[in-house]
């Protein structure tokens, strides 16, 4: 097993040992992809939400929030190509009975390649380094004939893709020898596709039943409620409409524990601007997003990866890709959408949805920059990054969660010494004062050491001792997360140093 699919495994079982996400209906053996947080996960998750909303909206004159309804018009999906264009192309595999994408087949294929190469890589630098000439010769051909290898499958995959090509796409994949990852062999059906969109009813009786979506986005939301909010909100362009909430899929090979799910929820936000402009905010959205994942420290984690292949409603198209423990993968999406969902909605529904500039003078349907990310995946990015073990000097090992401070479930953990001689009282006069500011946990249980363990395995970054020189002078030890060093403090200044030391850096 390699080191990074034992941090991902260790990760899960952290996530579930300590309260952050369990999988759904457990006691019933579980939901296959559906997964509940729990008592820490809802804080963290709650504490990203509002750092990315503080970020988009509070920050921001011209952007405002709303939050619409789950339940759409099923004619706002056919307006938006949902209908006829959302689906994944599928395979099966004859043997195994698995079924699988065919587009994710082919990419872990292209993935294996280059993990070869870097390797080869990892070898000539080292043969480098010891000045041996020919050997470094051979391993750079070998990387050169794997990218050229890499080159050709992608061109044939992103004219397949483009051209909705079924056929090509299953002979690419025989071409290539993909074999099931759980059989083994090459016995593969036709790949066809599959709608992603959960279907239901609405209607009290089956004669007047009418068929709708769960929402598989939120941008429609957004779409079908510009003229409300530009109106209500004398809006003037370029303004940007913000919303969080969930969406569902059908994902089929759903995996890889919370990154991809059949329920999850997505923090979007749609900017609208004049026709002819949407490049150049296209580009400053792109540099305000990557500033706000790099407030969350670790840079080198993070790539922009362009799409070669544009979806039908964009002319530009972005993503920011984070390196989890299973290789770089898609965290947050910029999409230039031109003028495609305003003017869809304003044909399907016959309403004019338009837009009139007083300094041009003119009406016109506004283009949109999109900028688009999975709220649950922020929080695997996080989860995942925070988890370390650390050999102490003592020769044992610590579990912590480094996670940002400011996002941490509990700021601070209120830790009597032992529960006599006045410490219980004297911690929860404190831990009183302190709720009104900050989430903190009580914690009387065990010898310090061991509360120390547990509140470092829980993400909490500061913990306040009681003891008894508190009880003579009226300070405590406050203990840091990240360092375990501790200093002396005086009660009444804990509120400020808390809130100093929560402070994150400026987006």
């Amino acid at each position: 097993m390699s080191s990074n699919e034992d941090l991902f495994k260790k990760v899960i079982s952290h996530s579930k040992e300590y309260g952050f996400i369990f999988p759904s209906s457990e006691i019933y053996d579980g939901l296959s992809a559906v997964y509940d947080y729990g008592q820490l996960g809802v804080e963290l998750k709650n504490n990203i939400k509002q750092y990315w909303w503080k970020a988009m909206v509070q920050m921001h004159e011209n952007i405002v929030g709303i939050d619409t309804a789950i339940f759409m018009h099923p004619t706002v999906w056919k307006a938006s190509g949902h209908v006829d264009a959302f689906n994944d192309p599928l395979i099966d595999n004859k043997d195994s009975k698995k079924r699988y994408r065919a587009d994710v087949l082919i990419e872990d294929y292209i993935q294996k390649i280059e993990d070869k190469i870097q390797k080869e890589v990892d070898k000539a630098a080292k043969r480098f380094e010891n000045f041996d000439e020919p050997m470094f010769r051979q391993t750079n051909g070998r990387v050169l004939e794997y990218q050229t290898r890499i080159n050709e499958i992608n061109k044939r995959f992103v004219e397949t893709m483009s051209a909705n090509d079924l056929i090509g796409m299953k002979e690419l994949i025989d071409d290539l020898g993909i074999v099931c990852p759980v059989s083994g062999s090459r016995n593969w059906t036709e790949v066809r596709q599959f709608n992603l969109m959960f279907a239901t009813q609405m209607g009290s009786t089956t004669d007047t039943t009418d068929i709708v979506y769960l929402r598989p986005e939120t941008a429609q939301g957004i779409f079908v409620n510009f003229l409300n909010v530009q109106k209500t909100g004398r809006m003037k362009i370029p303004f940007g409409i913000a919303q969080t909430g969930k969406a569902f899929r059908n994902e089929i090979v759903a995996r890889q524990f919370i990154f991809r799910m059949r329920e999850f929820e997505q923090m979007e936000m749609q900017f609208f601007v004049r026709p002819g402009d949407e490049i150049k905010w296209f580009t400053h959205w792109k540099e305000e997003r990557i500033k706000w994942h790099y407030s969350l420290g670790n840079e080198k984690k993070y790539r922009f990866h362009d799409h070669e292949k544009l979806a039908h409603y964009a002319n530009a198209a972005t993503d920011i890709e984070f390196e989890f423990p299973f290789g770089f993968k898609e965290l947050e999406g910029i999409h230039s959408r031109t003028d495609f969902d305003l003017n869809a909605h304003q044909q399907f529904s016959g309403k004019k949805i338009q837009y009139f500039d007083p300094e041009l003078n003119e009406s016109y349907v506004p283009y949109v920059v999109e900028t688009s990310i999975g709220l649950d995946r922020m929080f695997l990015a996080i989860i995942s990054n925070s988890y370390k073990e650390e050999q102490l000097e003592d020769g044992t090992v610590r579990t912590v969660m480094n996670i940002p401070s400011f996002l941490s479930p509990y700021k601070v953990a209120v830790l009597p010494l032992v529960k006599k001689d006045g410490m219980s009282e004297k911690a929860y006069e404190i831990l009183t004062d302190l709720q009104e500011d900050f989430n903190c946990q009580y914690d009387e249980k065990d010898t310090i050491g061991r509360r120390y363990r547990r509140q470092d395995a829980i993400g909490t970054p500061f913990c306040l001792t009681v003891d008894n020189q508190t009880m003579e002078d009226n300070t405590v030890t406050i203990r840091y997360r990240d360092t375990m060093k501790q200093d002396r403090i005086h009660v009444n200044d804990i509120h400020t140093t808390i809130k100093t030391l929560l402070k994150p850096q400026k987006i």
